[in-house]
């Protein structure tokens, strides 16, 4: 789990992580402000989501480990453990719409990953 400084940035965003530590296709999970935050790179590029790491339904930290597709052109990640299925825009639950988790705004800055936990 990546660790981020609490007193990093006087403002809302927080800078994770740089872009090059998230392999294309591929969530990290970080520890921001004491919350587990789950990051995904969509391909090769400077697209990221950031969700909550906590799957409701197996009750664990590991959304970042799912994996990552598409659903109509939706972006989402599917829970490594029983399979739900996350828009990563959202944190709505694809497959059950009573369910969702929260979702973070994200940007890239010089190569470096921000999100907001504000």
């Amino acid at each position: 789990m990546l660790q981020t400084a609490s007193n990093q940035q006087t403002t809302q965003w927080i800078t994770v992580c740089s872009l090059e530590q998230i392999l294309p296709n591929t969530g990290v999970c970080a520890s921001v402000k004491a919350k587990q935050i789950a990051i995904f790179r969509i391909g090769n590029t400077t697209e990221v989501y950031a969700i909550c790491n906590y799957d409701p339904f197996s009750k664990a930290y590991v959304l970042s480990r799912g994996i990552i597709g598409d659903r109509n052109g939706i972006p989402k990640v599917a829970s490594p453990i029983y399979k739900q299925n996350f828009n990563l825009i959202t944190g709505q639950c694809l497959d059950n719409e009573a369910v969702n988790v929260r979702a973070f705004p994200t940007k890239v800055v010089e190569g470096q990953v921000m999100v907001n936990v504000a």
